[in-house]
């Protein structure tokens, strides 16, 4: 493994087709028929919650691309006014407000169910947590942004923490323990990813019957690879995002809509 997070572009890329059967209507049988469904969510589960997404045609990055620096490693170590940017644009996110709503929750039918192997998120929101799903099953790949962490030694400690330090006064606050760099314990461009949360990732793929995809344009890799890798073992795909993704033509169910209206129709929750 050893893999880092990359932008989209140049990983290969799938053309999207449109189903003609009934969409809803197929994905619902096809839970419904399933006994180890493996959950992989995106940013578009979390927009109703009034948490924008990254690269739809309102997103952070789309509006303001100069932001995408704020996630990018070597410009966050290497540009402390990025970093002082980062920490004023966490000061007014509307990340830790938020709340789940009717998308999260549904998917605790499936834990009620007793159908859910593993859900993984590229979300580093912590709603599903909030939501109350169980913690064990869920793999954040992309990190939380709920918990700063050092660069340079093992320090963590809550985001909140950090933050109060910034409206004190402190543009960009160091590690108390060490002095180094802190961040949000996500996972930046150009950062590995956490190689425990990539092997659960690729067991959950190997290991159930229906992988759902919910929210995410299935573009940033190496998680993207969720879908084919689901396929290949013998599990459906079923995808449910706003917009065409870039897998469609892999799934054997593709619906289109509001995830928060949606999904629990699909669900049964």
């Amino acid at each position: 493994m050893g893999q880092v997070l990359i932008r989209p572009g140049s990983e290969s890329r799938f053309a999207t087709v449109e189903h003609t059967r009934e969409p809803l209507d197929r994905a619902t049988e096809l839970v419904a028929g399933a006994s180890s469904v493996t959950v992989l969510t995106g940013a578009g589960i979390s927009t109703d919650s009034a948490i924008p997404d990254y690269r739809g045609p309102n997103g952070v990055w789309t509006k303001k691309p100069e932001a995408e620096k704020q996630a990018t490693l070597q410009h966050y170590v290497g540009d402390p006014a990025v970093r002082e940017r980062a920490w004023q644009t966490r000061l007014t996110s509307p990340i830790f407000d938020a709340q789940p709503n009717d998308g999260h929750r549904a998917l605790l039918a499936l834990e009620e169910q007793d159908k859910l192997h593993t859900l993984v998120t590229q979300n580093v929101d912590g709603l599903h947590h909030k939501a109350g799903s169980d913690p064990t099953r869920i793999v954040e790949i992309h990190g939380s942004v709920r918990e700063v962490e050092c660069l340079s030694c093992d320090y963590r400690d809550p985001m909140s923490a950090a933050l109060d330090r910034v409206r004190a006064g402190e543009v960009d606050p160091a590690c108390p323990s060490c002095g180094g760099i802190l961040k949000s314990s996500t996972i930046s461009f150009g950062q590995s990813l956490v190689e425990d949360d990539l092997r659960r990732a690729q067991e959950a793929s190997i290991g159930c019957d229906l992988l759902l995809a919910v929210g995410t344009t299935l573009a940033v890799f190496p998680i993207a690879n969720m879908v084919p890798i689901a396929r290949n073992h013998g599990a459906s795909v079923v995808i449910l995002n706003g917009d065409p993704t870039e897998m469609d033509e892999l799934a054997d169910a593709v619906v289109r809509g509001s995830i928060s209206d949606v999904l629990p129709i699909i669900l049964g929750g």
